[in-house]
């Protein structure tokens, strides 16, 4: 699994939460018994959601590429394959340490990348799908990193994830509110602020989905390749 490392061209978002919330979040999210009851309390959502956009990525062809970031302890990596090149990045050097190991476990073989999402070590049109899961409301800067994915996928290749999203009840608001303060969340946006960004990074938005606080998406690069 090679690595590849970048300079850290902005705030570290991801250290704080990868050595306090990352083994929670992990343990939370991959038991499902105990991601439903915990999403459905705290953002009113159903974490279901979360498997359907993960097999966007088993559903790749062969020879297909595909950008996990920021891929945190490697969720997303249940919808690996063979035949498929998957590239993990995050700024977290734990977070990377615990999609190595969660490949390993699995067998899958990935490259992991250390890089700043908004400023990331790829070529552009390089990925045929960039995946992003729980991840953009932590950003400082969410619609530049929505752009830098947006750059990363080929003209006809699409982006795909999730995120948390103010408005949805007093009680999701409160909750989001916490997390700012735990310096755990950026300053994240609304679902309305969200189709902003996609918009903003030139892509065209095939769905916008809201389940409790959590806003799923798929949105595609337009163009053909070699346009």
């Amino acid at each position: 699994m090679p690595v590849v490392v970048m300079g850290m061209a902005g705030t570290r978002w991801t250290d704080r939460a990868g050595r306090i919330g990352g083994a929670v979040y992990d343990f939370g999210v991959e038991r499902e018994w105990l991601a439903r009851p915990a999403g459905r309390l705290l953002w009113g959502t159903d974490a279901r959601r979360l498997n359907a956009s993960i097999r966007a990525i088993r559903e790749l062809p062969d020879g297909a590429a595909v950008l996990d970031v920021p891929c945190g302890g490697g969720v997303a990596l249940r919808g690996a394959r063979p035949g498929i090149r998957y590239v993990a990045a995050d700024i977290s050097r734990d977070m990377l340490t615990r999609t190595r190991r969660r490949a390993a476990r699995r067998g899958v073989d990935i490259e992991l990348a250390e890089a700043d999402v908004v400023r990331m070590p790829f070529a552009d049109g390089e990925f045929d799908l960039c995946v992003t899961f729980n991840g953009l409301h932590c950003l400082p800067d969410p619609a530049t990193a929505v752009r830098e994915m947006a750059g990363c996928v080929r003209p006809g290749g699409r982006l795909v994830g999730d995120t948390i999203v103010r408005g949805a009840g007093l009680r999701q608001d409160v909750a989001i509110g916490m997390f700012r303060r735990a310096g755990l969340f950026g300053p994240g946006g609304t679902t309305a602020a969200f189709e902003r960004w996609l918009d903003g990074a030139g892509l065209l938005i095939d769905r916008l989905d809201v389940s409790g606080a959590v806003a799923h998406f798929a949105a595609t690069r337009p163009g053909v390749i070699g346009s």
